[in-house]
């Protein structure tokens, strides 16, 4: 068997993984690392070099552990390129310090910001009324095409969802100042203590339905209401608010020459079954919007008995230059009935400033004149 040659190491590197903590059970890992850096006197020394992973850290901690990549590279005549990279995966428990509590370096996942809400309360015991005092919320989320919302606040003390409050609607407004009182008359407050405190904020749409905002559930038998306390509470997202309504795949395309703007709704997938036999009759309406006015409405072809139509039909909108910033169009998926009124499945509104995925659409239609852009996107209610 031939003998080791020499190991030459520069002192970085050794003084790199002498101080890697990481216990017996890295040991033959370990030799594996010193491995790459043998090499034969008078070749040039290399240094270890912890590498950042893809998302630009220096390790990549998952549910099985963290990856530490080095990579070797030359000082003077070798490529960092020529030389093979090295991961090694350590166990949570490995490098732990004994008594360290394990969830310490837990980060959750944080939620999505969706704004704070604030409201007080009180208990007259004389009339048993509960008295909810909704104040103010702020910070939240724009839901419509200008980059702003019209919110307003629906209340019910659950399991009662039939007796609903709501407040006015503040329009044009991410910050609203409500400052409205409510009364829950002929409550016991022992009944009471079996409640739930249940506040939604909406965005209220004058075109279609109302998109859930947030909101905040509070169990009344964690609340002292002889303290009259005041609360601020973050906002949580609605469950299943746009769940499962489908996407619609549409193409833009500019003229600039012409101004005008072509619609092609190419196909839906997915879609919502909102007929008692399972399924649905979809077809897609799109209405031009100036200035929160409706100007013009066009509609495509219904399909009969789908949840996966294709369309591929066009439609040609006349838009003067001066006029894009504030134009924007609502396209709506809706379920044709011969009985009653037709249904929305959902909704997209494609404009300068709308949701993320819809503005990204309209900037790249502008910046690709007269070249057909197509985009799938989610369906909102």
């Amino acid at each position: 068997m031939c003998a080791r040659s020499p190991v030459h190491v520069h002192e970085d590197s050794q003084f790199l993984f002498e101080n890697l903590v990481v216990g017996d059970r890295l040991r033959g890992v370990m030799d594996v690392v010193w491995s790459w850096f043998e090499r034969p006197p008078g070749k040039a020394m290399l240094r270890g070099n912890v590498q950042p992973n893809a998302d630009g850290q220096e390790d990549d901690t998952s549910e099985n552990g963290t990856t530490l990549k080095v990579q070797p590279f030359s000082l003077s005549n070798l490529s960092a390129s020529s030389m093979p990279s090295i991961s090694l995966r350590l166990s949570p428990s490995m490098h732990e310090d004994e008594g360290s509590d394990s969830n310490e370096d837990v980060v959750s996942e944080p939620t999505a910001n969706l704004g704070r809400i604030q409201f007080s309360m009180s208990y007259d015991f004389d009339t048993m009324t509960l008295v909810l005092h909704i104040k103010r919320a702020v910070e939240l989320p724009a839901k419509d095409f200008s980059g702003t919302s019209d919110p307003f606040v629906k209340i019910c003390l659950l399991p009662d969802k039939k007796n609903k409050m709501e407040t006015k609607v503040k329009r044009r407004n991410l910050n609203p100042h409500w400052n409205e009182t409510f009364q829950f008359e002929g409550f016991p407050y022992d009944k009471l203590q079996h409640r739930v405190l249940y506040l939604q904020v909406f965005d209220y749409d004058r075109f279609s339905r109302n998109d859930p905002i947030g909101e905040v559930h509070l169990p009344l038998c964690e609340v002292d209401l002889t303290e009259s306390p005041t609360f601020w509470k973050d906002l949580r997202p609605c469950p299943n608010s746009n769940d499962n309504l489908g996407e619609l795949l549409v193409s833009l395309c500019y003229q600039p020459t012409a101004q005008r703007i072509t619609i092609v709704v190419m196909k839906a997938r997915h879609l919502k079954a909102m007929d008692i036999t399972g399924t649905s009759d979809p077809y897609v309406k799109i209405w031009l919007v100036y200035r929160d006015k409706k100007i013009e409405k066009k509609k495509t072809s219904c399909k009969k008995r789908s949840l996966n139509p294709v369309f591929n039909e066009s439609f040609i909108f006349d838009i003067p230059m001066d006029k894009m910033k504030e134009t924007s169009f609502i396209i709506s998926v809706m379920d044709k009935d011969t009985l009653k009124k037709n249904d929305v499945i959902g909704k997209v509104c494609l404009a300068p400033r709308s949701g993320p995925l819809e503005t990204k659409h309209w900037k790249e239609m502008i910046s690709k004149p007269r070249q057909p852009v197509a985009m799938w996107h989610g369906l909102k209610k």
